[in-house]
């Protein structure tokens, strides 16, 4: 069967001219598929800018006037893309020569897909790599205290993660989007919500996606490296915007995204995460206190997307559920795709099978 697939890889800087040359030689020098390369800089003063003038005949390059954020930028690069596939990277990842193509041909497999992870290794901020590599990530899951996790991370390499799997959803660190899903979930004309600004936005896509019917599929066969800066033990060393982030996105998600019925179930363990949040802010993040009122003056506008997200859900409390857990959570490919079944059913009935 021919496939004529098409990839946008769409990357965000800001202040990344540690990393951005490494990142966009490793895109373009991609085995397969043909794609194309956008950079939104968030109006870096790195030179970041002076490196991606070197590219401007072979990556499509858009500046910034002011620092709209992670969400922001990503939508702007998303608008300029033509590929059927987005392909949403970092520029602290290094991809292997054939990550794209082996993310494509992981998708093409179901057609319920809407989003295809790879595995991420672990790489320090001076490009070393350990003896014994560290997984990165392997997708993400949640806990039912509304933690997101990344699967696998900081375990060394050594045979885990061997099959293709369905898991919750991917770090927008380096993940491909099904146009067809970004166009089905987008709110309000946003696939990332700008409200968020920065982390936690690729957790929120995860889960309407999960709620609108669409699956994750992590493969092992695309891999590439990340340095990863936000790691849950070192919220102390990163900058006072990301956690104030943090906190206000934890609560946002929630409010968009979390039905009656799996709150019913877990009220216990979100209530315990939400007094540790709090008592964070109280005694040593005074800082991340504004996070709150952004939530108060961010409500209504959080419960609209709410009942779009909502009037548009295809499956059940009971499958949402089952994706909570304190140990990843994964279900194993099955070997003929169910999107192949014909429409006599539903994206509902697919996505509980």
């Amino acid at each position: 069967m021919a496939y004529n697939d098409f990839v946008s890889v769409t990357i965000v800087t800001y202040n990344s001219g540690r990393y951005i040359k490494r990142c966009l030689e490793s895109v373009l020098a991609q085995k397969g598929p043909q794609f194309e390369i956008i950079v939104v800089d968030n109006n870096s003063t790195d030179g970041t800018r002076d490196i991606l003038e070197r590219y401007e005949e072979r990556c499509k390059i858009v500046l910034n006037n002011t620092n709209a954020g992670f969400a922001a930028a990503q939508n702007q690069a998303i608008q300029l893309s033509r590929g059927n596939w987005i392909l949403t990277l970092n520029p602290d990842v290094l991809l292997m020569p054939y990550f794209i193509q082996a993310l494509l041909e992981a998708g093409r497999l179901d057609n319920r897909i809407g989003t295809v992870c790879g595995k991420l290794l672990a790489m320090s901020p001076d490009f070393d790599i350990d003896a014994k590599p560290r997984v990165d990530s392997t997708g993400i899951y949640f806990t039912p205290n509304l933690r997101h996790l990344d699967r696998g991370s900081r375990q060394i390499d050594n045979g885990h993660y061997l099959k293709r799997e369905y898991v919750f959803g991917a770090t927008a660190a380096a993940a491909l989007y099904r146009r067809t899903m970004i166009d089905d979930i987008s709110i309000n004309g946003e696939f990332f919500d700008t409200e968020f600004f920065v982390y936690r936005e690729d957790a929120d896509v995860a889960w309407r996606q999960q709620i609108m019917g669409w699956r994750c599929l992590y493969t092992p066969y695309a891999r590439g490296y990340h340095v990863r800066a936000v790691l849950p033990g070192n919220r102390r060393a990163l900058p006072r915007e990301i956690n104030m982030h943090s906190v206000k996105n934890r609560f946002l998600m929630r409010i968009k995204n979390m039905t009656g019925d799996l709150y019913r179930r877990y009220w216990l363990p979100v209530t315990a995460r939400d007094v540790v949040v709090l008592a964070c802010c109280l005694l040593y993040e005074h800082y991340s206190l504004r996070a709150f009122w952004k939530v108060i003056r961010q409500w209504s506008g959080a419960l609209d997307k709410r009942r779009q997200i909502m009037a548009r859900k295809r499956v059940s409390d009971e499958y949402m559920a089952g994706w909570f857990h304190y140990e990843p959570v994964s279900h194993p490919m099955k070997k003929k795709a169910v999107g192949e079944l014909g429409p006599a059913r539903s994206r509902t009935q697919i996505a509980e099978s």
